[in-house]
């Protein structure tokens, strides 16, 4: 039995503001993919890579990772889709019947640390079928509802029982193929498609457990992450 793992870089990143896509935005002299793909490999728990690539740099994206002495595991890159939940659907489809785990990571995430990895694994393992990695919520977090130019405040909810989701989240094969083919209708539909995989688990009634994350695992979003991203390395090289 093996772990495959989906690493999610089809993405455009247009909040980056960058001319080319995220996942191949630099993050102190190699891309963001890459040093994702470097510490999923590095983890020793993951078996094999499939890469979704932005339409048309499949070729890129393979010469990139093919190539990179740090990676050695085997590497597949395939074409993305329009949404991240049909990214993930394109990927799982180059799952071996060996597969019996599978993580779903995002390349904007390019700093998760091996034990995170390790971690979702394990409890993936040990028989949870759905896991995904997560912080304790620090902000007071209101709920609110349209109204006007200032949104109504309708509720705070209670922040010890809120967690602030990351990647990787690691799944039993067949039940992440389950849930993507139940929930396949909502791919497509940037306004419909699941944020996470482990909603399309949730809306099976199945049960998603959670380990802790770590916040170095932060994700890529604004030009301020990269520079923070760029800290964080320069600390763990000092």
């Amino acid at each position: 039995m093996t772990t495959l793992a989906i690493l999610t870089a089809a993405g455009s990143g247009s909040r980056l503001g960058r001319d080319l896509p995220k996942a191949l935005v630099e993050l102190d002299g190699f891309p963001l993919v890459l040093h994702a793909a470097r510490r999923l490999a590095a983890s020793g728990v993951v078996d094999s890579l499939v890469v979704t690539a932005p339409h048309g740099l499949a070729g890129v994206m393979t010469d990139l990772l093919a190539g990179d002495p740090h990676v050695l595991v085997p590497v597949e890159v395939t074409s993305g889709g329009p949404t991240r939940q049909a990214s993930v659907a394109a990927g799982l489809a180059h799952a071996s019947p060996g597969d019996d785990v599978v993580l779903v990571h995002d390349a904007a995430r390019p700093l998760v640390p091996a034990e995170l990895v390790r971690r979702v694994v394990t409890a993936v393992r040990a028989g949870h079928g759905a896991v995904v990695p997560g912080l304790p919520v620090t902000d007071t977090v209101k709920q609110v509802s349209p109204d006007g130019d200032a949104e109504l405040v309708v509720g705070t909810p209670d922040r010890s029982a809120l967690r602030a989701v990351q990647t990787p989240q690691g799944f039993a094969r067949d039940l992440l193929v389950r849930a993507h083919r139940t929930g396949a209708a909502r791919a497509a539909a940037e306004h419909l498609a699941a944020t996470d995989d482990a909603g399309l688990v949730e809306a099976l009634g199945e049960p998603v457990h959670m380990v802790a994350g770590d916040a170095t695992a932060f994700k890529i979003t604004t030009e301020r992450d990269l520079w923070l991203a760029s800290l964080v390395l320069q600390e763990t090289i000092a």
